[in-house]
């Protein structure tokens, strides 16, 4: 059997796990699990080379430096990384990934496509499912996985096994059931014959086009057409936008699943979660004898099967229970834990109000490194910036604010107007306004910069951008 090529789709935003989730940072990227970030932990999941080749990552066009940096910090160097410009679902992105690697491995090919950001507890369960998988997918079923549920679990959809597909356990799918009341999901589970639909497939690259060609064409031709234009970006392959948003939006589910009479389910115990919600890591956590999961500086008082994760400062619970509290050091959110699930709500709220805290943290990362603000008022503005080794930023002016730089920690190559010069800790430079800088680290310790603004107008739009290493350009004027 030929090696499995991992597609890694790394799109949504995961507004019920807001506030840590957020648009410009989403649980994907985030360390919930473990000290490694979801899509990380994807990722390492099938990193066994005997197995798999390197995964291809098709991933929202903001976030492709972080995904970048996460894939570097584990060791994994992706086979390609394609940049979506907006999100269309599924379906157009398993189109777009069965195309290039039939292009780049041949039809035979076998993908093994994996959400980003789910949990599995059990790898060696994982794995035995993964072969299995391959086997069918080999002889040209469109696999997908079902998880063997443990409960009356009314948030998931369900699939409804037909005929054995093979003498191992693999049965051919007779329906896909959507998300059922109580009383439906506890009939399922008395049955035992219906699965958890886990959204991971495997198939052929040839015969999942042939499939889309026949129940979802239009889809299949504006993929095609999206890559077929598709441009070179450093490392990164981005999609034609104009071909890319005439693409119909709808998942792999139903725009091909249902409609195929080649879907084989393959039944899986593999401790598996969506981490779709705060109570699922709630369910997952270590907890205490009083049933709490407690994560970063908390205190808890005489407090019960509450969750609470504080991610900046100290967070005091006293005689509460069945809540959850997640501290973000912007926001403070405190929800009852069986209304988890309405958490997007209050992103919504937020939308509705033109805020800004449902799309980015304090703390905002680029492909040089992050910056935080730390304080702002009236004209004025401190943040933290913090360059990596070998970043730089762009070459750039302010029409509206002047700027003092004050390194903490580390070296850093400063150019203002015409001179170029290094500074060490304790040592700072002033930047006038409509002056021409540029902030580098061409060494190898990460940089810690103070930067104090001052002026009429503080926004991140202020930027006239002359020559820019990671090829970010005016469209994008916010991005330093």
């Amino acid at each position: 059997m030929s090696k499995i090529v991992p597609v890694v789709l790394s799109g949504g935003v995961g507004s019920r796990l807001w506030p840590t989730s957020r648009a410009l940072y989403p649980k994907q990227l985030l360390p919930l699990v473990s000290a490694n970030g979801m899509l990380q932990e994807t990722a390492l999941r099938v990193a066994d080379g005997d197995t798999f080749l390197p995964p291809l990552i098709v991933s929202n066009d903001e976030h492709r430096f972080v995904i970048a940096a996460q894939m570097q910090d584990v060791g994994i160097e992706p086979m390609a990384h394609i940049l979506e410009p907006l999100g269309r679902n599924t379906a157009p992105a398993a189109a777009v990934a069965a195309e290039f690697i039939r292009q780049e491995e041949g039809g035979e090919a076998i993908l093994l496509v994996l959400p980003a950001d789910h949990h599995i507890g059990d790898l060696d369960a994982f794995r035995r499912a993964v072969h299995h998988g391959a086997r069918l997918a080999g002889e040209g079923q469109l696999v997908t996985f079902g998880i063997v549920p443990t409960a009356p679990e009314t948030g998931y959809g369900y699939i409804r096994r037909g005929e054995s597909a093979d003498q191992e356990g693999g049965y051919k799918v007779e329906a896909f059931v959507e998300k059922p009341d109580s009383a439906t999901a506890a009939s399922y589970l008395a049955d035992g014959g219906y699965y958890w639909n886990a959204g991971i497939f495997m198939f052929r690259a040839d015969r999942i086009l042939e499939e889309m060609d026949a129940f979802c064409p239009d889809i299949c031709a504006k993929a095609r057409a999206a890559l077929g234009v598709s441009q070179r970006d450093l490392d990164f392959i981005r999609l034609d936008k104009t071909a890319f948003e005439a693409c119909p939006s709808d998942s792999i589910d139903y725009a091909v699943m249902e409609h195929t009479r080649h879907a084989a389910v393959v039944p899986v115990d593999m401790k598996w979660n969506d981490i779709g919600s705060w109570s699922a890591l709630w369910e997952i956590g270590e907890k205490d004898e009083a049933g709490n999961v407690h994560l970063g500086d908390v205190i808890n008082v005489d407090s019960r099967n509450t969750y609470v994760r504080a991610e900046k400062g100290l967070v005091a619970t006293l005689g509460v229970e069945d809540l959850v509290v997640v501290e973000t050091g912007d926001v403070v959110m405190v929800a009852a834990r069986d209304r988890v699930q309405d958490v997007k709500k209050i992103v919504q709220r937020l939308a509705e109000e033109g805020r800004s805290e449902h799309e980015a943290h304090n703390r905002v990362y680029r492909p040089w490194g992050y910056y935080e603000s730390l304080t702002q008022g009236d004209r004025h503005q401190v943040k933290h910036l913090m360059v990596y080794p070998g970043g730089a930023l762009s070459l750039q002016l302010h029409n509206h604010r002047a700027e003092h730089w004050v390194v903490v920690n580390g070296k850093a190559r400063v150019t203002v107007g015409d001179t170029t010069s290094t500074l060490e800790a304790n040592q700072s430079t002033y930047i006038p306004v409509n002056t021409k800088h540029r902030l580098e680290n061409p060494f190898d310790e990460p940089l810690s910069i103070i930067e104090v603004q001052s002026g009429s107008y503080l926004g991140e739009d202020d930027i006239v951008r002359f020559d820019d290493v990671y090829g970010r350009t005016e469209e994008n004027k916010a991005a330093e």
